[in-house]
């Protein structure tokens, strides 16, 4: 009795901490494993940009930290005029995840 309480206390635990970690919007649902990346924020695509600025957060069970902002990756990156956003999302069983912004512009 006491095995069956520890795994269904586990799987419970596993279960809340995967959705912890899920990209903002995404059609995707995956508690196994994630490795996505995608657009966050579409602006002017088609002209070119000169620099590129990245911001992470990540997450190991139940713990989290960072800042995955657009404004910490466009300031890591020296720009001031954001042409447009992606975001790259890592999650492994929920117990290890990981978010990180790209900012491309001038």
């Amino acid at each position: 009795m006491r095995v069956l309480k520890l795994t269904a206390s586990v799987m419970a635990l596993a279960v809340l901490a995967v959705g912890c970690c899920m990209p903002a919007g995404s059609p995707i649902y995956a508690p196994i494993a994630i490795d996505l990346k995608g657009p966050m924020q579409v602006g002017d695509t088609a002209t070119g940009s000169s620099k590129v600025g990245t911001a992470t957060a990540e997450g190991i069970i139940l713990i989290g930290t960072g800042d995955a902002s657009i404004a910490t990756a466009a300031r890591n990156g020296g720009i001031s005029r954001i042409h447009h956003v992606d975001t790259e999302t890592t999650n492994v069983l929920g117990i290890y995840c990981k978010q990180t912004t790209v900012v491309y512009g001038d």
